[in-house]
């Protein structure tokens, strides 16, 4: 990670070293001028990451090479005999906790140690602080918005910025308040929980009942000789019907195959995705038979998704849905089957989902997490604060990039609010 740096900083490295001056005690400050989003904090984040890459920070021989190759001609071989010894071990960071509120031009990390290694560090810190500490200010504000009883499922995976920026996402959106994330390799590597439902493709494969196969091969939970899931969904698909007052026919028989299939995989997990064709008239009625059919033999299906239309208004709808299948075919827990949602959601999305009194349980979250369209970069900036025990200070023409000179101390006071 040495060489996770601008090439400005190993020349000025050189010139500090070419000087004499490169072991002078230096301070640096880390910290944002504005607050995101329009607001007035941000969440700390990536501190721990950036703690790691302090410990492992070190030139390899194979770095030391390629930096003869890129630095000028006219650098001293003992600069880079001196690049070769270099570690982290006379540097001290002081930083706020990971997940921290931070407030603008407060320094929520401080690096002390000799002047070249602390100016070495510059680019590689804001690395990894800027976009975690954005991603997870992000999901704190959705959480906000969604309040504390919503899950929250970071689904970003496709719609990152590659893979890196990808598992960015999945690990500092669960620093922020996100439930859960549909980032398999996350889940391994972090330990964050990992959910999924169901995609449209796999309805669509569906085309007809006699593409379940085997058809008897769920039995009930309570033991006993296996079923056919199809004919006896196909008989509660009739009651539901009747009981909704729609059409039977209406009910596509592609996507009644790909749920029972679905069932008959994960009999104890299974959900539904209900906008494929059409909510009311046949996902919904689809779902409502297999999972009555589930029922009947002892399993409780988990939960529905919808991914397009008025989702507060078809959340409402679905639950009327289950609660009248709950009260006629008395079945208690029909009514609280888990509704979730997706489909390009924002924070606007939430405060109509609140406004409105949705029945939604769940929210997934992509491409409006993980991309951070709002402000694409935090712009945490590293400043040298002092030199020597002598406080430094920019003046610029620009106010806004004056920088407040020494090294400084947080302090947090809490009201009875907390």
């Amino acid at each position: 990670m040495a060489l996770l740096a601008d090439l400005y900083q190993l020349s000025m490295a050189y010139g500090h070293w070419r000087a004499g001056r490169h072991r002078a005690p230096a301070a640096a400050e880390l910290f944002f001028r504005r607050g995101p989003f329009g607001g007035n904090w941000a969440l700390g984040a990536g501190l721990a990451q950036a703690l790691r890459c302090l410990r492992a920070f070190r030139f390899s021989a194979a770095d030391v090479a390629y930096l003869r190759s890129v630095l000028p001609s006219t650098t001293e071989d003992a600069f880079f005999d001196y690049l070769a010894t270099l570690d982290t071990s006379e540097v001290t960071v002081s930083a706020v906790p990971e997940g921290s509120v931070v407030f603008a031009r407060v320094p929520f990390l401080q690096v002390k140690g000799p002047l070249l290694v602390v100016q070495l560090l510059e680019t590689t810190l804001l690395c990894l602080v800027n976009y975690a500490s954005l991603v997870a200010t992000n999901a704190a504000r959705f959480r906000l918005r969604a309040g504390p009883d919503m899950k929250l499922m970071e689904m970003g995976l496709r719609r990152a910025q590659g893979p890196d920026g990808a598992l960015s996402a999945s690990k500092y959106s669960y620093i922020g308040g996100f439930d859960c994330t549909s980032n398999v390799l996350a889940g391994k590597l972090y330990g964050i929980p990992v959910r999924g439902t169901i995609a449209h493709s796999f309805i669509m494969s569906f085309t007809s009942l006699e593409e379940v196969q085997p058809r008897v091969s769920l039995s009930p939970l309570a033991g006993g000789d296996p079923v056919d899931l199809p004919l006896l969904a196909e008989s509660w698909l009739q009651r539901v019907c009747e009981l909704l007052q729609s059409p039977p026919e209406k009910a596509n028989r592609g996507e009644l195959a790909a749920f029972i299939s679905y069932a008959i995989s994960f009999p104890r997990d299974f959900q539904g995705l209900l906008d494929t064709y059409c909510v009311q008239r046949s996902g919904l009625p689809n779902f409502c038979a297999v999972a009555l059919a589930l029922h009947q033999l002892g399993y409780r299906a988990i939960g529905v998704r919808v991914d397009s239309g008025d989702l507060a208004q078809q959340s409402k709808e679905i639950r009327r849905v289950f609660r009248a299948c709950a009260a006629h075919f008395q079945v208690p827990w029909f009514e609280t089957i888990a509704i979730a949602v997706s489909n390009d959601i924002s924070e606007q999305s939430l405060e109509e989902f609140r406004r409105e009194g949705s029945e939604i349980d769940m929210i997934g979250v992509g491409m409006n997490l993980v991309t951070c369209p709002l402000q694409p970069s935090l712009g945490c900036v590293y400043k040298l604060v002092e030199v020597n025990g002598s406080p430094c200070l920019k003046l610029t023409e620009d106010e806004e990039k004056m920088t407040i000179p020494g090294t400084k101390t947080i302090y947090r006071l809490y009201d009875a609010a907390g």
